[in-house]
């Protein structure tokens, strides 16, 4: 397997591209290029192209359109400060990405190929990387499903494909977000996609955001769908309960069930958490341990975590069992800790003792 380099010839100029990475924002803007891979069963992965970015024509009865058969990742490009570029544990999303096509009955990529697909989109736009601290290049690697037909089975043909936009903060770190705990509505159950990422779990999600929205906030909470009484998630970010307060606080995850989603930044904080000397813990949580936390104070501080957001503080909960609010509503030193020291090893102005930056230019 190869990556054939056919780089677009017309990019857009130095100025316009400076001005849409000044502008940040999330998908606003999208790279020169992108790359695409086929595979199909009888011939198995084919050599990628990396090619001008632009639009995909696919038959009306591709088999992604009508069921689904689709998986993605997301990861991040950080600029250093000798002006080089690394990409945060990539293996890391490439296994992930295998478990996700397998669970979905799409073929696994070896890792190497999907590291090295990553890298050469990096280097072919390494211009569109951010220079601005807690700033980066977001890359978003994706499969779907492509024979045509309408037949109810695993498609015999699949479509990889990698794009990149640059990427500033998703949420405002400095403001915490008011989340709507779902009693009515859940993620994923037992047996299901919860674990894998996969556009169907977002698009079951979306109702749910909608309902939060009209409740006045900006994420909603899912529990459990046995019992509606286990933490799961915040929409697709990990959440984190931080228990006491300085260097004797804990910091405490829901544990992975099968129905949550294992992220890589959940675990990297896991890891960072130690590092800085707290305690960490992955427990179940219930909605009664999290409002009885925050009311005698035991629980000073909520935050989620994503590779999108990196940390997104949680500063108040409404749900059809009442409102609570953690501490003063605003977000937490040790929340700020944990992102500073994420964003640092990332961008390479803290020691990455674990060897997860992987250079690329």
């Amino acid at each position: 397997m190869n990556i054939i380099i056919t780089p677009n010839q017309s990019p857009v100029s130095d100025s316009v591209r400076e001005e849409m990475v000044a502008a940040g924002g999330f998908g606003k803007f999208y790279t020169d290029n992108m790359v695409i891979a086929n595979w199909s069963e009888a011939d198995g992965w084919g050599d990628a192209v990396l090619q001008p970015y632009g639009p995909l024509t696919l038959d009306p009865a591709t088999a992604v359109f009508h069921y689904g058969q689709e998986i993605f990742e997301g990861m991040k490009a950080y600029s250093q400060p000798d002006g080089g570029i690394s990409l945060f544990r990539p293996e890391a999303n490439a296994a992930r990405f295998g478990r996700s096509a397998a669970r979905l009955a799409l073929p696994e990529m070896p890792i190497e190929f999907f590291v090295q697909s990553v890298e050469e989109l990096v280097k072919q736009d390494r211009n569109w990387v951010p220079k601005n601290f807690g700033e980066s290049l977001y890359l978003r690697p994706f499969m779907i499903a492509t024979e045509v037909g309408l037949g109810v089975r695993p498609s015999n043909k699949a479509m990889y494909l990698l794009i990149a936009t640059p990427a500033s903060a998703y949420f405002d770190p400095s403001k915490a977000v008011t989340v709507w705990i779902s009693t009515e509505y859940v993620r994923a159950a037992e047996g299901g996609t919860g674990e894998a990422k996969c556009g169907g779990n977002y698009a079951a999600s979306l109702i749910a955001q909608k309902q939060a929205a009209l409740q006045g906030c900006d994420q909603v909470v899912w529990l459990d769908a046995k019992e509606r009484f286990w933490v799961e998630e915040m929409g697709g970010m990990n959440l984190y309960f931080v228990k006491g307060s300085g260097a004797d606080a804990t910091i405490v995850t829901p544990k992975l069930t099968g129905t949550l989603l294992p992220g890589i930044t959940r675990d990297s904080i896991l890891t960072v958490a130690a590092d800085l000397g707290y305690k960490v813990e992955e427990v179940m949580i219930s909605i009664d341990d999290w409002r009885d936390g925050v009311a005698s104070g035991e629980i000073t501080e909520i935050f989620a975590c994503g590779t999108a957001a990196v940390v997104s503080p949680i500063g108040a909960a409404k749900s059809a069992h009442g409102t609570w609010t953690t501490g003063d509503g605003n977000p937490g030193p040790i929340t700020a800790q944990i992102r500073e020291t994420l964003l640092g090893i990332q961008h390479g102005t803290i020691e990455d003792k674990h060897g997860w930056n992987k250079r690329v230019c």
